[in-house]
């Protein structure tokens, strides 16, 4: 089948920053311990060449969202990611409405910074609290305690931050559901407007999974789910993605790109991008080498892998991001953004619809409630 892309998608930055204080035993994200000196004009330079090099692919559009993640991107001075942010303005481009988000962690070190990076152009913060009980924040490897947490917060708002995320993990080790909704409340009290909550999972290649801690029974899980999502309706974040609930208004324009199939350009050691490519009828993902060692001293023509996403996995890759959303997605953008008919699903779609996993009316394709609850397996269904 042959594609009819018309124009490409909103189009995104990412900029992957690898270095933390120390890799936490749950992390299976390509982030490395920093040594004595962070290489970062070294490290910026490399980036900014990246960043030239990959802007055909922007085709004259402009960046709607920047995320700097990690690692610990804090952990780079706020005149550094200036000039990140400067230069990709200059390179690409800017809507006038642009977020730009960056992760911190609560660490004093970089609370220091938090008007630096307002001043540079940072509009949201997402800090990465993940409880603010000391006790479980130990356990889970956190160079922070839950005092620097609230810190952490409370210096992001004064230096002008009026729109953060929180990142919060549930069913941790020896975590009763008491504690769980505590952190909700918490963080609901704190000000937060978005609220990122994740279960904690264990991943291959950790360190938690060569030492699994003792984590809460199925049904100690079960229960903190519903008492944390009903705590967080209750107080008006809507659950708008698996573990994103925001009040209105406050949605991560970034991630929502992501899971609309937008495009995305990645910069940085392992940054992934997915761009569209009327012009070959083509929608291809690119990886960058992923060791910071590498990614500085390769040749610059070498640093990306790249290679198209196979017609007949498109459908897979458009409903894998757009069902995660619970609102679903505008039946217009599967035609539009995989360059496919909506013929070319149907039948998925009417075998979804009558095992009663998805609902499609006359503008959304998404999600019944038990196919939200059994999603891998509506998922399935478009392989």
């Amino acid at each position: 089948m042959s594609l009819q892309l018309a124009k490409p998608p909103p189009l995104s930055l990412y900029v992957h920053i690898p270095w933390c204080v120390r890799k936490c035993p749950y992390c299976d994200f390509n982030s490395h311990a920093a040594g004595p000196e962070i290489p970062e004009q070294a490290y910026i330079q490399r980036l900014i060449a990246d960043l030239e090099q990959d802007q055909p692919w922007a085709q004259g559009r402009k960046l709607t969202s920047i995320f700097f993640g990690g690692g610990t991107p804090s952990l780079f001075s706020a005149a550094g990611i200036g000039q990140i942010i400067s230069a990709a303005e200059k390179i690409i481009g800017f809507d006038e409405d642009i977020e730009i988000t960056l992760e911190a962690n609560p660490g004093t070190f970089e609370q220091e910074k938090f008007s630096g990076f307002r001043s540079a152009g940072v509009n949201r913060l997402s800090i990465g609290i993940q409880s603010f009980n000391t006790d479980h924040l130990i356990k889970l490897g956190r160079i922070h305690d839950g005092a620097q947490a609230l810190s952490a917060i409370d210096t992001a708002r004064k230096a002008g931050f009026d729109n953060f995320n929180l990142d919060l993990m549930h069913g941790l080790s020896g975590q009763s559901l008491a504690e769980a909704t505590a952190d909700i409340q918490q963080a609901i009290d704190q000000g937060a407007k978005h609220i990122s909550w994740y279960q904690l999972t264990i991943e291959p290649n950790t360190e938690f999974y060569s030492r699994p801690p003792q984590l809460p029974e199925e049904d100690i899980l079960a229960d903190i789910q519903q008492a944390g999502m009903t705590l967080l309706d209750q107080h008006g974040f809507s659950q708008y993605e698996v573990s994103a609930f925001a009040q209105a208004g406050k949605r991560s324009q970034h991630n929502m790109n992501y899971w609309q199939f937008g495009d995305y350009l990645g910069i940085g050691a392992g940054a992934h991008g997915k761009i569209t490519l009327p012009d070959s009828q083509q929608v291809i993902r690119s990886n960058k080498t992923r060791q910071p060692d590498n990614y500085l001293a390769r040749d610059l023509a070498t640093l990306a892998q790249q290679k198209p996403i196979l017609t007949e996995e498109l459908a897979m890759e458009f409903m894998m991001n757009g069902l995660r959303l619970r609102e679903g997605l505008p039946i217009h953008y599967f035609s539009e953004r995989t360059g496919q008919p909506d013929s070319a699903i149907a039948e998925q779609v009417r075998k979804l619809q009558s095992q009663g996993l998805l609902e499609v009316d006359s503008q959304q394709y998404r999600a019944t409630p038990l196919g939200y609850q059994f999603l891998n397996s509506l998922l399935q269904g478009f392989s």
